[in-house]
């Protein structure tokens, strides 16, 4: 176990959720190194923090602990579980679609079922709204300190009853590729879709320099349409002009160079937003 201890939440930092978190996790062991991944998920936004995870997990080393408490099922009767990815990354989160993203990225090699009657914070039986301190960060620090060890947690979780969020994957057909545009870059308003790089190069053959047919749908009804540069980076258009450009999640985004793509078209992102790009005839 890597000793490191990720934290995501869509608690903000204007109380002491968050601090309680910490000292919850240094309760537990001050051997373990405590981060946050983010805890600006937009509240009850269960689709971006599975995005959000998927966008991160990678970049720690094997072995690292993940907590992602975007719940806003707490205190029902939603499983809590421990996800343990083929990558050897975990992840304790509720099951409610959290892990989505990872499963499609990565794999989940097994999931196991925290019995939250047992395994929680001693003295919280009482209280049934902060599973983030009792029960998730609590039982995160446990693995990664390795007080416990992944399999001495609970039942395993079959794969095919892990909820899973519905996913709209990519397609290429003809000249026209479609995508869902799954999150916003926040604080400058691109939007990323999930058309992965190698697609966009290697079978839409999209070059840089020309320029492409972008359309974007919200349930379906056209809510933007233009003609934009596909180009390397937001410096090769001018200020307040849009673009296609790969980010750096390796998939197609849209942006608006030094503005905001999202506010300055009206359009934004989650499960319920689609493109479709066609060369410009």
């Amino acid at each position: 176990m890597s000793k490191h201890l990720v934290l995501q939440t869509d608690f903000g930092l204007q109380d002491g959720a968050v601090s309680t978190m910490y000292g919850v996790a240094y309760q537990v062991s001050d051997a373990i190194v405590v981060s946050d991944l983010t805890h600006g998920i937009t509240p009850f936004n269960i689709f971006e923090g599975s995005f959000r995870l998927a966008q991160t997990v990678k970049y720690w080393q094997p072995g690292t602990v993940f907590v992602s408490v975007v719940d806003p099922g707490v205190g029902s009767n939603r499983l809590s579980i421990v996800a343990k990815l083929k990558t050897g990354h975990f992840v304790v989160t509720p099951d409610n679609g959290t892990i989505t993203h990872l499963a499609e990225l990565y794999g989940i090699e097994e999931v196991r079922i925290i019995d939250e009657s047992i395994d929680r914070l001693p003295g919280s039986e009482k209280s049934a709204t902060f599973h983030g301190r009792d029960i998730y960060v609590y039982n995160g620090a446990r693995l990664a300190s390795g007080e416990i060890t992944f399999a001495e947690i609970g039942e395993v979780l079959p794969l095919d009853k892990v909820v899973k969020l519905p996913l709209h994957l990519s397609k290429f057909n003809g000249d026209t590729i479609e995508g869902n545009i799954d999150i916003t870059d926040v604080n400058f308003g691109s939007l990323w879709t999930n058309i992965p790089e190698e697609t966009w190069t290697d079978e839409f053959h999209a070059v840089q320099g020309k320029q492409y047919r972008v359309r974007v749908y919200h349930q379906g009804q056209l809510q933007y349409e233009e003609t934009l540069p596909y180009v390397k980076t937001f410096a090769d258009v001018q200020p307040g002009e849009s673009l296609i450009y790969i980010n750096s999640v390796y998939t197609v985004a849209l942006a608006v160079h030094t503005g905001n793509f999202a506010t300055a078209h009206n359009v934004g992102a989650g499960p319920d937003w689609s493109i479709d790009i066609t060369p410009a005839i």
